[in-house]
């Protein structure tokens, strides 16, 4: 499916207003949207589309990662997880422990990714052995490798801990390694939100952009 940018008229509000002229055929158009303008945060290709439309395009190229927070204290962190998860379109995101968690991080990004939700790391583990994920822990412990020179695995879930506390003994337990993010300033760590995005992001620079022989 392709979008339509043809007819679009952009008003003084974020995003774009009414449509303007002949409506678009197709079924993943949202009449609402295209009768009353759509201001959400999508990118161009996804304007005046139906939710349920872009979370089955989405699906249909999402990347072979996932990534798994635990959630003991309704951690905020969270929500800027799953906003990151969304932009580097990871398969889904994981809760771990508490199921309900502060969704005003995710700045309605969970909307479009699928979140599951496991009672303790153990069963986190034993449904990704399931799935063939292999469970890289992100913290930096002692005995942990550097996230810079490691080779993430395709097939991988990234598992982050709370705020302050980083990984629980029981979450460690479960990794087939733990890697940790290089610092170099007075701080013992970064925030939780930001060391998932980093992480993600060596995902990405690893298995997403495939270069050619020769170059």
């Amino acid at each position: 499916m392709k979008a339509i940018v043809a007819g679009v008229e952009p008003d003084a509000t974020p995003g774009v207003g009414p449509w303007q002229g002949p409506w678009p055929e197709g079924s993943w158009w949202d009449p609402l949207l295209l009768e009353q303008g759509d201001h959400r945060n999508v990118v161009d290709q996804y304007r005046y589309w139906l939710l349920d439309a872009i979370v089955a395009d989405l699906d249909t190229r999402r990347h072979p990662f996932h990534v798994a927070i635990e959630n003991f204290s309704h951690d905020f962190n969270i929500g800027s997880v799953v906003r990151t998860a969304n932009a580097f379109l990871a398969s889904e995101v994981h809760i771990v422990g508490r199921k309900r968690w502060n969704r005003r991080g995710a700045m309605v990004t969970d909307r479009y990714q699928h979140i599951r939700h496991h009672d303790d790391a153990a069963e986190l583990a034993q449904w990704c052995r399931a799935h063939e994920l292999t469970v890289i822990g992100i913290d930096n412990v002692p005995g942990s490798v550097s996230l810079e020179t490691a080779d993430l695995p395709l097939r991988s879930l990234l598992l982050f801990g709370q705020e302050g506390d980083g990984l629980s003994a029981l979450a460690q337990e479960q990794c087939t390694s733990v890697l940790s993010i290089a610092q170099f300033g007075s701080t013992r760590s970064i925030n939780a939100g930001a060391a998932a995005a980093i992480a993600m992001h060596a995902w990405i620079r690893r298995h997403a952009f495939n270069q050619q022989p020769g170059a």
